[in-house]
């Protein structure tokens, strides 16, 4: 008797708690905000994504279970694209907001050297992960792997940098000569947020 007591009790401890969980994360859904990234070309759909100084992914892939929650409250949405200017926004959230930002990027004055004659190639997981030459954002891993995909880089040494969210940066130095086709292979470790380092690269 004592022990069906006991088990009836527990049960009923448990479904009380199901139920506050449940309704604690109903209340926390009503009161995210969710963000929702569209591009109209290549380039803007392609372009990186930082809010609030932290990189999150690239435009078309920031919907499903990569959509953006955030709490309510003013926050810094900047993309970037290789050779296009940055697209700066700031944006007041509200509880239960769904707010799109309509990524329009304009063409920068610079263009890329005529003595990029390097090719190199980035064969890396997750293919997601932000890619930086000497500081500068250049796109994201999935552009400059598989058949026909490199970057073109001048001859000289060049500093490489991967970094995403929840994993150890991976960091190499390549020193590239003249129409050389290199190569760079890399699983990268799982870690921490703070570990990623991936925020906004100098400019």
């Amino acid at each position: 008797m004592a022990n069906r007591t006991i088990r009836w009790t527990m049960a009923v401890i448990f479904c009380a708690a199901t139920l506050a969980s449940m309704a604690a994360m109903a209340a926390q859904n009503q009161v995210m905000a969710e963000l929702r990234f569209e591009g109209s070309n290549d380039a803007e759909k392609n372009a990186g994504v930082w809010v609030d100084g932290q990189y999150v992914g690239y435009v078309k892939e920031l919907n499903g279970n990569k959509k953006i929650s955030l709490l309510p409250g003013k926050h810094e949405i900047l993309v970037r694209q290789a050779w296009y200017k940055d697209y700066n926004e700031e944006t007041v959230l509200e509880p239960g907001e769904l707010h799109v930002v309509k990524v329009m990027l304009a063409k920068d004055m610079q263009t890329p050297s005529p003595n990029a004659t390097a090719e190199l190639k980035i064969e890396a997981t997750p293919e997601r992960a932000a890619v930086f030459v000497d500081g500068q954002f250049a796109g994201h891993v999935n552009e400059f792997g598989g058949a026909g995909k490199a970057m073109l880089l001048t001859p000289g040494r060049h500093a490489i940098r991967l970094a995403l969210p929840g994993y150890v940066p991976f960091e190499t130095t390549m020193n590239l000569a003249a129409h050389q086709k290199a190569k760079i292979e890399t699983d990268m470790q799982k870690g921490s947020i703070t570990e990623a380092g991936s925020s906004v690269a100098e400019q």
